[in-house]
């Protein structure tokens, strides 16, 4: 991973055009060629951002990351205070809690408790990014990519449209659409999955215990 600490200001054009003035601010970039902008605050969401796969082309004082979808990221640096590398190997992922594993294992056996028809490819199908938790076919032949958490917030389901991203690009499971599982989801989370596409199921992990699954909500 590369660390830039520098004053610099920023212009994404693409789908939209947005810009940051200059100020001092955090430039990260991860093996994988993913590059995130941060400021000194806002948790882990990044102000800017592209994702991997990108061209990164460096100039004196000037960064342009391009990808294929014609969207460009122009970094200009204005002072740069720290530029370092650190190589931090292989990582063994996220552990799950003891919950939140247990539901992802109850869903897996059974699957139409989300959604009727549907069944197990696989579980913790493996993308660039990272697993996705199950993957499954509906009951017209179609890959659904099922996210699970124990609470339902909007970081699980950026981390979902980051994996349909991905496996969209994978031919052979044709066109893939995406389910957000919790026990409960919020309702700001829910509202940014309908404006991605995504279905919002909530569960009930007892019933699901007891091998008899309770009455769904489809959102």
């Amino acid at each position: 991973m590369r660390l830039v600490v520098a004053r610099c200001s920023v212009k994404y054009e693409g789908r939209l055009e947005s810009r940051l003035d200059e100020a001092t601010r955090l430039i990260m970039v991860k093996a994988d060629g993913c590059v995130a902008v941060h400021a000194d605050g806002g948790a882990y969401k990044p102000l800017n951002w592209m994702n991997a796969p990108n061209v990164i082309t460096e100039r004196d004082s000037e960064w342009i990351v391009s990808n294929s979808k014609g969207e460009t990221l122009t970094i200009s640096l204005h002072e740069v205070f720290l530029d370092t590398v650190h190589e931090l190997g292989d990582d063994p992922g996220l552990s799950k809690d003891g919950v939140e594993a247990h539901l992802q294992e109850l869903l897996a056996a059974l699957p139409d408790a989300i959604e009727e028809g549907l069944t197990l490819i696989r579980r913790e199908h493996q993308t660039a990014i990272g697993p996705v938790d199950l993957l499954c076919r509906d009951r017209d032949g179609h890959t659904v990519a099922i996210e699970v958490k124990r609470r339902g917030e909007i970081d699980g389901v950026e981390q979902l449209s980051r994996y349909l991203e991905y496996l969209s690009k994978d031919s052979s499971l044709g066109e893939v659409r995406g389910i957000f599982v919790a026990q409960v989801i919020k309702p700001q989370a829910k509202t940014l999955a309908m404006t991605r596409g995504l279905s919002c199921v909530e569960v009930d992990y007892d019933a699901l215990r007891g091998r008899k699954p309770d009455e769904l909500t489809l959102f």
